[in-house]
């Protein structure tokens, strides 16, 4: 549980910086009119795909280790910002400590919903079908409103970290 969690959530939001990163070179500022880009008017915008990702993230983590969540403050106004605001997210998701994820896979994990509704899983069903799905979804539409404003960005920066896995063809 914790190489599934911690090892993907880490691997996506390292490649989210990135192409943060290329956002703030292509735009020449620090990239603070696109904070409030979105896709659809009915959309989150930029800055808080950025921050339901690294919340979402640090959410399932606790959850899975039996701690209390904590959220940022979602005060971010530059692309810097929110780089920061993933390097911290990122430092936190690797200070967790492997043995806390010990029977994570059972543990009882209740999503509180709106309506006064709640979700209630198994940390396995946490991973598989809440917390991995909502922060491949931010971080995918994250990129696509950069790439839709023009940041000259593709598949291989979402997926930079497949860049450790590629070699030459054996014989």
């Amino acid at each position: 549980m914790h190489a599934m969690s911690v090892g993907s959530f880490v691997s996506m939001l390292s490649s989210l910086s990135g192409i943060l990163e290329k956002a703030e070179a292509h735009v020449g500022d620090d990239g603070a009119g696109l904070m409030g880009a979105r896709l659809a008017e009915d959309m989150f915008p930029l800055s808080k795909q950025v921050q339901i990702a690294c919340d979402h993230s640090l959410d399932c983590v606790a959850r899975l280790t039996g701690q209390a969540s904590s959220r940022g403050l979602n005060d971010e106004t530059t692309l810097a910002q929110l780089r920061a605001r993933i390097a911290e997210t990122v430092a936190r998701l690797q200070a967790a400590d492997p043995a806390d994820f010990a029977g994570a896979e059972e543990r009882a994990c209740l999503i509180p919903l709106p309506g006064n509704m709640e979700a209630a899983m198994t940390g396995l069903e946490l991973l598989r079908g809440w917390s991995l799905p909502n922060i491949y979804f931010h971080i995918v539409t994250a990129y696509d409103i950069l790439r839709h404003a023009g940041v000259p960005i593709g598949k291989r920066d979402y997926l930079a970290a497949m860049g450790q896995f590629m070699r030459p063809r054996a014989g």
